[in-house]
């Protein structure tokens, strides 16, 4: 396996000078390490002798044509994300380009937001993929599942022994406690580590982007589809695909999947060739899909295809042993970012860690430990940071053993309101209707939330609202952790 790739590291293979003047520009002021080449055949070499995390060339190059560089540069590092930039949207070199290996393409001309927001998903990519999961490594600075409890030892036996095969694996668990670190782990000891590895959340892409995001899609099979695009089952061929959330899929989707993984064929939105994919999937979820499948929101075929291999993750609640040494790893990690001297822990501030119930999971006790470190400003970390970084409300999730209910007891808003009525007759408190208002939204949303079992897409149909408008109400109110869900 290579050695880690700097996360900044990108090369532009552009001829019109200034143009490459302008991106290298723009590039740089994002923070990244910029190489530039105006020619194909020197491009190809540089990109086969440095390390970079996305290369981003355009299509006709001097030296070297941009599709034989794509080929070439793809089949000596095919995990390397190629970003393609062509004049010439409606030109089939474009996509035999994508579909040599392109991670994505950009049609000239095209907007800086795309680009960037391109750009950072390579990267992204390209991280997911060169770095090392390390598995019970308390001493490791990076990426690790940390934990010597007798739950996470049989993780990591399960990890060996499916990373071997060519099996679909199910992940299962609470939201933050690392499905997606255990799936790249997965990948990383397995015979396709060399090929690429694409991560999906499924409950990120809007419904009806999502088939389309998977499987690509045909010009003009939908409003807006201007260009062919391909999916990323195409773009994991030989390599693995993460479908993050997989609970959260519609049954049509579902249903597609469900081929895939019988007929290893894909067919694109509005197309009708077929394809084969060589294609290994491993899905997470943190839904109970036995309830999703009693109430016909997931097929129970699919279901059993995917449940031959089962990880179950335990929530951090249940290895409570393994806090000193998560705190110690992450306290350690942030240290060594952030250039601090001294990251260390009072004795009672670990007591503290130790008395909540962290619904959120290891990711939550990550973003507690980060922020307060910054808080203790070089100084070791003591309970008082510790309190004074904890937004989010420390109650189980949903559907959690013993679990109390999200939603404040209802009589809480009434005493809300009249405490707040009371300050601003004492003229103390002015903003009592929009206080009022988000306690009682806090109580509807977490409420419908509950009763569909953390069902996004069902509460979101009681409620009225779109499923993004839901997800952001639920993090806003610190039932559901923000950025990818794992």
């Amino acid at each position: 396996m290579r050695d880690r790739v700097p996360a900044d590291r990108i090369l532009l293979i552009e001829d019109d000078v200034r143009s490459a003047m302008s991106w290298e520009r723009l590039l740089r002021s994002q923070g990244y390490d910029v190489t530039v080449s105006h020619r194909g055949d020197d491009g190809l070499r540089l990109g086969t002798a440095q390390e970079f995390a996305v290369v981003i060339t355009d299509l006709r190059l001097p030296g070297l044509g941009g599709l034989e560089l794509v080929r070439q540069l793809h089949a000596a590092r095919p995990r390397l994300p190629l970003v393609l930039m062509t004049a010439f949207g409606t030109s089939e070199t474009a996509i035999e380009a994508t579909k040599q290996g392109a991670f994505e393409y950009l049609i000239k001309p095209f907007d800086i937001p795309e680009m960037l927001k391109i750009v950072q998903q390579a990267v992204t990519s390209t991280k997911r993929m060169s770095e090392v999961v390390k598995l019970g490594e308390e001493s490791s600075t990076g990426t690790a599942i940390v934990g010597q409890s007798r739950a996470m030892q049989s993780v990591y036996k399960e990890i060996g022994r499916v990373a071997a095969t060519a099996a679909t694996v199910l992940i299962r668990g609470e939201t933050g406690t690392g499905k997606e670190l255990v799936a790249r782990a997965i990948y990383q000891y397995s015979e396709r580590a060399k090929r690429p590895f694409i991560a999906v959340n499924c409950a990120a892409i809007p419904e009806t982007l999502l088939e389309s995001e998977l499987f690509g899609h045909e010009k003009g099979a939908f409003t807006g589809a201007e260009q062919r695009r391909i999916g990323r089952f195409e773009q994991a061929h030989g390599g693995t695909l993460f479908l993050d959330e997989i609970g959260d899929m519609t049954p049509f989707t579902q249903a597609k999947l469900l081929r895939v993984l019988q007929e290893r064929t894909i067919q694109r939105v509005g197309g009708k060739e077929t394809i084969a994919v060589d294609v290994r999937v491993i899905a997470a979820t943190h839904r109970d899909l036995e309830a999703a499948i009693a109430e016909k929101q997931f097929r129970p075929d699919l279901y059993y295809r995917l449940n031959a291999v089962v990880i179950q993750l335990p929530p951090l609640r249940q290895r409570p042993e393994d806090l000193p040494a998560l705190a110690e790893y992450f306290l350690r990690r942030f240290g060594a970012e952030l250039r601090l001297e001294t990251a260390a822990l009072e004795p009672d501030a670990l007591a503290w860690l130790r008395e909540q119930p962290w619904p959120g999971n290891v990711r939550q006790l990550e973003n507690v430990l980060r922020q307060a470190l910054l808080a203790a400003r070089g100084f070791a970390v003591a309970r008082e940071h510790l309190e004074a970084v904890s937004t989010v409300a420390f109650v189980p999730p949903a559907g959690a053993a013993g679990a109390p209910s999200h939603a404040a007891d209802p009589r809480s808003v009434e005493t809300l309101m009249d405490e707040l009525l009371q300050q601003a007759k004492a003229g103390s408190e002015v903003d009592v209707h929009a206080k009022v208002s988000e306690a009682m939204e806090r109580q509807l949303f977490v409420r419908a939330y509950e009763l569909a079992h953390g069902n996004q897409a069902q509460a979101a149909r009681w409620l009225k609202v779109s499923r993004q408008t839901l997800r952001e109400k639920l993090r806003h109110f610190g039932v559901i952790e923000g950025g990818e869900a794992s």
